[in-house]
């Protein structure tokens, strides 16, 4: 009996367990994915405020293009606007999302549809910071007649949006009677917007010539890092068709650009840069360093990077200067002068100081590297210590010669040999073009 007593207890407390098993179990494994989620959660808000830690010593706070603004008291943080964006932009600390990396953000827009509150919206400029869009109808056509404006330059820095718009504008001129005009447009850019517009102006028998002040393909994205992701859906050209692709990187962007070329002869001029655009009447003189044009219509697609700045200096006109770097290792065992005081400056003297034999000299006007990266500033800190690189701040371009520089550097006159010379200055967008046109510029702040 009392066997039988003990075997009932023992056989009890054996369903007891059991039973708190089967109940707790699950809840334990819900706590156990909570914590792990809050774990990674903390993780991934101490990597973000890293990043907006990082952006805000170098400076690095102003968004180019159209980007987002996240009303906080509706975001719920839930992390899809970030997970979302191709450029990691944008990032969640503290439950919120927050534009960490703004320089990143080149205007996709594919945060504000991922938000599942609505705590997006996309806008132009910030309150510091204003950006001039002109103005334009549906159609792209500023309130000059004649004159479109399609891709960035009109604030839009995304492709398959600069895609459409040229393709539209394009459409809307060849709706147009013919005029007496040598040629129905001329296109000035060859960017993805130059490149669709010029594609639609072939497909509807226009005359027409696209113009391109560089010697490559691409417009904005040629000059991006190498491998960036540069486009996440599908592109439709004209003549061309359907280009069914889903993330394509800088690279295969360009071999993509360059078989539309071949399959589509579309004979655009490179190296050709717009220098005056003028009105005769109702046609429009385009003017350029290498002919004049007379025109029933102009497409500006440039990109907001705009004409490389100058220095102007005598000299600057040589072959040996130029105003970005494509390869580093072509300056292999020369003296190399690099100008500018921003990231493109600093990392194109800091790869070519990477080469064997190659000497680097980094000049700027300025008495210290303020809106640069934290990473790059270190990198630049390391190469002098170790002699690769010379920073020469506080000094200006006085003279350059077919062997030598001349650099006035607190007030003295110093000669370095020079076998290249690379302007990293920035760009001069053609607003006052624009406005001594008549076309109307709206400077927007977050709107």
């Amino acid at each position: 009996m009392k066997l039988t007593l003990t075997y009932q207890i023992i056989l009890n407390v054996r369903i007891l367990m059991q039973d708190l098993l089967f109940y707790l179990f699950p809840g334990l494994l819900i706590v156990a994915a909570i914590a792990n989620h809050l774990r990674l959660h903390r993780r991934s808000s101490a990597r973000h405020a890293e990043v907006l830690k990082e952006t805000i010593a170098s400076g690095m706070t102003e968004p180019p293009s159209l980007h987002p603004v996240i009303d906080t008291s509706i975001c719920m943080g839930s992390g899809a606007c970030a997970n979302a964006c191709p450029e990691s932009a944008l990032g969640v600390i503290s439950g919120k999302g927050l534009l960490v990396s703004p320089t990143h953000c080149i205007g996709h827009g594919a945060c504000a549809p991922a938000c599942p509150v609505g705590a997006i919206k996309l806008v132009f400029g910030t309150a510091k910071r204003g950006m001039e869009i002109p103005s334009v109808t549906p159609e792209f056509e500023t309130n000059v007649p004649g004159i479109f404006i399609a891709g960035e330059l009109g604030g839009m820095g995304l492709i398959r949006n600069a895609i459409k718009q040229g393709t539209q504008a394009i459409g809307t001129i060849a709706g147009r009677p013919r005029g007496l005009a040598d040629l129905d447009v001329v296109i000035v850019g060859a960017g993805p917007a130059g490149i669709s517009s010029s594609l639609a102006a072939k497909q509807s028998h226009l005359r027409f010539v696209t113009i391109e002040q560089e010697d490559s393909l691409g417009g904005t994205t040629y000059h991006y890092p190498r491998n960036k992701l540069v486009m996440t859906a599908p592109m439709n050209l004209p003549i061309i068709g359907e280009i069914k692709v889903q993330e394509v990187s800088k690279e295969q962007l360009m071999e993509i650009w360059k078989r539309v070329l071949e399959q589509a002869q579309l004979g655009i001029h490179f190296s050709e840069r717009m220098e005056e655009l003028s009105k005769d009447g109702d046609l429009f003189v385009i003017r350029t360093n290498k002919a004049t044009y007379r025109a029933a219509n102009v497409l500006l697609a440039i990109g907001r990077r705009g004409t490389p700045r100058k220095l102007g200096a005598p000299g600057e006109e040589l072959s040996k200067v130029v105003y970005r770097l494509i390869e580093a290792e072509q300056y292999k065992a020369q003296h190399v002068l690099v100008v500018g005081g921003g990231d493109s400056a600093l990392e194109a003297a800091l790869d070519i100081a990477g080469q064997d034999q190659t000497t680097v000299t980094l000049s700027y006007r300025g008495d210290a590297f303020g809106r640069v990266k934290p990473k790059n500033r270190t990198r630049l800190d390391i190469a002098v210590a170790e002699g690769r690189l010379q920073v020469m701040l506080g000094s200006t371009v006085d003279e350059i010669t077919a062997d030598e520089v001349a650099l006035n550097f607190a007030g003295d006159n110093v000669r370095l040999k020079n076998d290249a010379v690379i302007i990293c200055a920035g760009g001069e967008l053609p607003t006052p073009m624009l406005k001594k046109l008549g076309i109307e510029v709206e400077a927007h702040y977050g709107t």
